[in-house]
């Protein structure tokens, strides 16, 4: 596969989410990095819009994360997303959470389609959107996760 940019997704550590330690709390992270995956589903053509017009949404029916370091309070948060499997009716998100230039985080995400509360194909455009984010598994990922 050829290297694709990743989506990328900014926002500061507010002072709510700084636990008794003076770092990000662990289920910050999650937030974090549920908002990027929010950005990869704009991305690729899952966002507001769609979920409105198509009554059609992306639901998380499994993650991995993976805390490698602390995250100190006041820090900048970049997480940087990768599609690292897309089927009919899945996406496979991969997330990287950095602070300052040090990986923090890491995220393996999958997500089904679901229209009307059942699970259901991505439009082509969507898909092909996805494909287009595509690049493979870093070796890092679990394998808890299976390849799509």
């Amino acid at each position: 596969m050829t290297t694709v940019a990743p989506v990328v997704w900014r926002e500061p550590v507010q002072d709510a989410w700084v636990d008794y330690n003076g770092h990000l709390s662990e289920a910050y992270y999650v937030l974090v990095l549920g908002h990027a995956t929010d950005a990869v589903m704009d991305a690729v053509g899952l966002g507001p819009d769609y979920r409105a017009a198509q009554d059609a949404s992306l639901y998380t029916v499994e993650a991995h994360v993976r805390y490698l370091e602390e995250v100190p309070a006041g820090s900048g948060l970049e997480v940087r997303s990768s599609v690292i499997g897309v089927a009919p009716k899945l996406l496979w998100i991969w997330h990287e959470l950095w602070v300052d230039g040090r990986l923090r985080a890491t995220e393996e995400v999958l997500g089904v389609h679901v229209r009307g509360g059942s699970s259901a194909p991505m439009p082509d455009d969507v898909a092909a959107r996805a494909r287009a984010f595509l690049v493979d598994p870093p070796a890092e990922a679990s394998g808890r996760i299976r390849p799509l």
